[in-house]
């Protein structure tokens, strides 16, 4: 039960190309934002989609197939866990962030679909 009560699931199309960072530990961390879509009908009965971001973060083994297969407008499906942190911006205020962790990337779409 333990499992389900920090767990996310996503599939989504890649906003932008990961960015790949090599620590000096040798680990690998990528990052990238990833849409979600949501249609539904408005009042009057018009179609209406309604699209979310989500900053993802792979670390490790993970990293590298980010690194290796994930391009932007990449259909992808997440299995990770919501993590939040504060830090300070360079002008001096506190800023919250809320990022999923992904323990697992699906990739979708064909196996030449690049």
């Amino acid at each position: 039960m333990s499992t389900i009560k920090n767990h996310v699931q996503l599939m989504g199309n890649v906003g932008q190309e990961p960015t790949i960072t090599n620590l000096e530990s040798g680990k690998k961390v990528a990052r990238f934002s990833l849409a979600t879509n949501e249609n539904y009908k408005d009042s009057k009965g018009e179609k209406q989609t309604d699209t979310n971001w989500h900053t993802i973060v792979a670390w490790g083994k993970t990293a590298e197939i980010v690194e290796k297969y994930v391009i932007k407008g990449k259909e992808i499906g997440v299995v990770g866990k919501l993590k939040s942190r504060t830090y300070t911006a360079s002008d001096g205020t506190q800023r919250y962030v809320t990022e999923v962790v992904a323990d697992e990337i699906l990739l979708m779409g064909s196996k030449d679909d690049k």
